[in-house]
């Protein structure tokens, strides 16, 4: 990659961790699957940040989902039978979660319920969905990852729309994981962990999607993660492997580079804070919230369409 401006690089800051009466240090399903067979603790992702502040993350070994208010306290929230993944505001009391085990659930704030919401397409199970947005006329765009990879390309981005349609957008994907859109609506970027790169993908005014083309092409053992896009187009990425946050212009061109700590797993971030200039990220790998402020506030993002499915 040739650049003619060489990126800036700042450190995430500490934020949060999970105390340590919430973690678990045993086996799992997911940890054997996906850890090495190696105990985890937690795994945290998912942040999402609700309108009077609080950041709600996700633990995927175990099922919970954890509310964090600004001083760094955590509360559980909910702890059920699955694996949350991806979640996003459907109203001010309901977040929709992607659960690889058992598809969209839909979970009440304050009760802690969690129930289904779209378990199956046309009687199949999903392959484990994993990440979710919504766009300003409440069609819900969410991936289809499972173990799907460049050794299996069949991982798949679906739209839902506010009346319950289901259309299959792409089915060759190697490993469909974030999702945003940009501020116009005409573009999803999806990251394509396993193919180490960031698709771009117009959305045309019919409904279908063409010319779908690779942005942003990164390095490393475990590629783009989860997305979001700030109120001047840049695009932000999650890089597990590389414990980085890339800030990309709109030529896929890093003006700014977030580093964790050494071992750090950057899988997911989400913006908060007065005016949504505070950038919060999950460090995965260590069960903690990292922070950073990129300079230009996130932009907005939409919920649920009144009456949708």
């Amino acid at each position: 990659m040739f650049l003619l401006q060489p990126p800036q690089v700042a450190d995430l800051q500490p934020f949060t961790r999970l105390p340590d009466r919430f973690r678990e240090r045993q086996h799992s399903d997911w940890s054997r699957a996906n850890r090495g067979g190696h105990p985890t603790d937690s795994f945290l992702e998912g942040p999402v940040v609700d309108d009077q502040g609080n950041l709600y993350v996700t633990d995927i070994p175990f099922g919970r989902i954890f509310r964090i208010d600004a001083a760094g306290e955590w509360t559980l929230v909910a702890e059920y039978d699955g694996e949350p993944n991806g979640m996003k505001l459907m109203d001010a009391h309901t977040l929709l979660i992607t659960d690889y085990r058992n598809g969209l659930m839909r979970l009440d704030i304050a009760s802690g319920r969690v129930e289904p919401w779209l378990e199956r397409r046309n009687s199949e199970r999903f392959k484990g969905v994993n990440d979710l947005v919504f766009d300003s006329q409440g069609n819900l765009y969410f991936t289809d990852q499972g173990q799907t990879g460049l050794h299996d390309p069949t991982g798949r981005l679906y739209r839902l729309r506010p009346f319950g349609q289901l259309d299959l957008l792409l089915d060759n994907v190697p490993s469909p994981n974030g999702v945003a859109l940009s501020p116009d609506e005409k573009v999803l970027y999806l990251a394509v962990t396993r193919g180490n790169c960031v698709w771009r993908v117009p959305l045309l005014a019919d409904g279908s999607v063409s010319k779908v083309s690779q942005f942003f092409t990164s390095y490393g053992a475990s590629g783009p993660d989860g997305l979001a896009v700030d109120q001047s187009g840049r695009l932000l990425v999650a890089n597990p492997g590389l414990g980085y946050v890339w800030v990309l212009n709109t030529r896929a061109e890093p003006e700014l580079v977030l580093r964790g700590a050494p071992g750090a797993s950057i899988t997911n971030l989400a913006f908060g804070g007065p005016g949504r200039g505070t950038l919060f990220v999950t460090n995965s790998t260590h069960g903690a919230v990292l922070r950073a402020e990129p300079g230009v506030p996130g932009l907005a993002l939409h919920r649920a369409a009144a009456g949708s499915k």
